[in-house]
């Protein structure tokens, strides 16, 4: 047992910096000798964690939701959907989207799709994220008087394109700072609240 809860210890310890990695060099470049020499160990230590690169990057793109999630946490506490919640995570979102380059594990897991593991992980950190912005949107509309935008379903699937288009935008330099801030308060509100509701 203890062996078993320092391995996860050690999960939760590597995970970070292999996220990282990855989102610097992408998936291919990633050399496992890179990933364990950033971890600070030789390779067997983390093939007794995971069983190979794969599984590696697989964890990657788990921690892109976790990491999100608790950075959301942190400024509502429970995280439970209420009153308050979506506004809050919208303007953090506004002032601090794609800032840690987590979203390169994204583009670079898209150009591996034909793995069906990595579809299926993709899929899953996707269906996690939109289940999370979904929930948050009907809260919200049901506490602010006067809501009318899309269906809270669509509108969920809607804000995850606009993050991907503002990491787009951030990654190609097509968008200025101001800019990308700009289309997530903007559009942001707008799908929040709705295009008759005062997004203040």
């Amino acid at each position: 047992m203890a062996r078993a809860s320092k391995l996860e210890a050690r999960r939760d310890e590597f995970t970070p910096i292999i996220a990282a990695a990855f989102a610097e060099l992408g998936y291919r470049r990633a050399t496992t000798a890179e990933l364990a020499r950033r971890c600070g160990v030789q390779e067997t230590i983390l093939y007794r964690i995971w069983p190979d690169k794969k599984a590696m990057f697989m964890a990657a793109i788990g921690s892109i939701y976790e990491t999100s999630i608790r950075t959301w946490e942190k400024l509502v506490g429970d995280g439970a959907p209420r009153s308050g919640t979506a506004r809050q995570i919208l303007e953090y979102e506004t002032r601090h989207q794609g800032e840690f380059g987590l979203y390169r594990i994204v583009f670079a897991g898209l150009s591996e799709t034909d793995d069906e593991d990595i579809h299926a992980a993709l899929k899953a950190m996707y269906a996690r994220f939109h289940e999370f912005i979904h929930a948050q949107i009907i809260a919200h509309r049901d506490a602010v008087p006067g809501s009318e935008g899309p269906e809270a379903a669509l509108a969920a699937w809607a804000v995850l394109g606009l993050g991907t288009v503002v990491n787009i935008g951030r990654e190609l330099g097509l968008m200025s700072e101001g800019l990308r801030k700009d289309l997530m308060a903007e559009i942001g509100g707008m799908l929040l609240e709705g295009h008759g509701a005062d997004p203040k």
